[in-house]
């Protein structure tokens, strides 16, 4: 199985292990993580996900040879479907759960859009940030460029998507791309301590919270952002929560 879950307390470790492709999105490790998600998401014991992958590498980015496919065929709506290519990081991108990328190795591509989906990223110093799109004659896709310059300013997302320039571990947490930079071998317990601190919070609580972040850094202005921050707060007071931790 190209796919991995582990169980560690409240958090639920997802680990891409297909070393012959470097973990590679093929379509059958798309549907796992997709079957994945869902189920732990439905599984009341379980408050956050880490997604890493075997070494040596994170994701080594979609399968080439699905993308192969799509630029074969002369059919439109086929070529739409593309977009199944990225069910997996899209999945990740809209879990309601807390999700920390445990970045060990090459991130490249899609595999970069695997490490953007999740809240928060932690890098080993073996981790390489790469979004290469370009380099192979491919736009980016699946919200690669909107997910990157959110993460990193519209300087430093030009520099890494157009000018073809990688980041390592501790590059990518001197850019904020990271939040933190670990040793390899402390890299997984790093990102599943961190996990655990958000798992330690009521799921409807912290799925909520995770909503309004996404949705206030887009806000038009400052006074829209209260406005939608005072409605969850409100609801959050009627829940029991408040005052009792």
């Amino acid at each position: 199985m190209p796919l991995h879950v582990e169980r560690r307390d409240r958090v639920a470790v997802l680990t891409l292990d297909d070393a012959e492709r470097r973990n590679a999105l093929t379509m059958p490790l798309v549907e796992e993580i997709v079957t994945a998600i869902d189920e732990l998401e439905a599984d009341a014991a379980i408050g956050a996900l880490v997604i890493t992958g075997a070494a040596p590498a994170f994701c080594s980015g979609a399968d080439t040879s699905a993308l192969g496919r799509f630029a074969d065929t002369t059919d439109a709506e086929e070529r739409g479907s593309i977009v199944t290519v990225y069910d997996g990081f899209l999945r990740v991108l809209r879990s309601s759960l807390p999700t920390v990328a445990a970045v060990n190795g090459a991130a490249v591509g899609a595999g970069f859009n695997l490490a953007l989906a999740c809240d928060i990223r932690l890098a080993g110093t073996s981790a390489r940030f790469d979004t290469k799109f370009l380099r192979i004659g491919l736009h980016p896709g699946g919200g690669h460029l909107w997910l990157l310059e959110r993460a990193v300013g519209p300087q430093s997302a030009a520099a890494l998507a157009l000018f073809g320039q990688a980041l390592d571990g501790a590059q990518a947490a001197a850019r904020g791309l990271a939040w933190t930079c670990h040793p390899d071998d402390e890299l997984l317990d790093a990102a599943v301590a961190l996990a655990a601190r958000a798992a330690e919070v009521p799921e409807a609580l912290v799925a909520r919270a995770k909503a309004t972040l996404r949705q206030t850094a887009w806000q038009p202005d400052f006074d829209s952002a209260v406005a939608t921050e005072v409605a969850h707060q409100t609801w959050s007071l009627t829940q029991g929560w408040f005052g009792r931790r």
